[in-house]
């Protein structure tokens, strides 16, 4: 562990009076609902969007970089909108795709004091800056028609692993989860075959909550005939 880290801990470690917890406890209390209200209004209008996930690690001129850019192009050019974590990697990479081709481009950003920037592609009044996980994940959930699970690392897997608990559980209507590259994937839904359902703690039918692609267009296309029932045009 690094000098700079072991300074985190021990700051983060610092001893405090019960009554000091409270307080700040209460008074969190009205930045949460604040943050709530603020996502609320602003994504009740945005219309109907995929969600795009992918490492912010993952620069301009790699293929999932590219790739990225495109399923956001091709979810602009059937009336989708995107919304991305806000940050740089392949966040941005669906971001410039959806800017780029004139859709709907969202950015739900965290605040965190490294890697994490809002990147330029973002609709500028789009653009939505959370202090708390919890109330960004529930923007991501409730305002998302599907999921597109680019290659990321633990906040990748956090937004994914929260929308195949709630679809398992049955406490969301039940959308596409899409993960994009089954070369990268493979490791993990190894994992899910060998260790979680051989010891009986997931389901067989486990499994149908998501689907492995390994081209924009069969992303897209998954997410196109899900909706397919519905009739309306979607408008931004």
């Amino acid at each position: 562990m690094n000098k700079d880290n072991e300074a985190k801990i021990e700051k983060s470690f610092q001893p405090k009076q019960w009554n000091d917890v409270k307080t700040h406890d209460s008074w969190s209390t009205f930045k949460i609902i604040g943050e709530f209200v603020n996502g609320f209004e602003k994504m009740c209008s945005i219309g109907p969007s995929v969600a795009v996930f992918g490492s912010a690690r993952i620069k301009e001129g790699t293929k999932y970089y590219d790739d990225t850019v495109k399923i956001a192009r091709l979810l602009t050019e059937n009336n989708f909108g995107v919304i991305t974590g806000g940050g740089p990697g392949l966040m941005e990479a669906a971001n410039r795709g959806a800017h780029e081709s004139g859709g709907c481009s969202v950015g739900l950003n965290i605040r965190l004091p490294f890697e994490q920037s809002a990147n330029e592609y973002i609709d500028r009044d789009k653009c939505i800056e959370f202090d708390y996980f919890f109330v960004r994940k529930t923007m991501f959930m409730r305002y998302a028609q599907a999921y597109i699970v680019m290659p990321g690392g633990f906040g990748t897997m956090d937004e994914l692993f929260e929308a195949l608990t709630l679809e398992q559980t049955n406490k969301m209507v039940y959308f596409p989860i899409i993960f994009y590259s089954s070369e990268y994937w493979k490791g993990l839904i190894d994992w899910f075959r060998n260790t979680l359902l051989a010891h009986g703690v997931i389901s067989p039918e486990d499994f149908n909550l998501f689907q492995v692609v390994d081209s924009p267009e069969e992303a897209v296309k998954i997410v196109n005939d899900f909706y397919r029932k519905y009739t309306h045009k979607f408008n931004f």
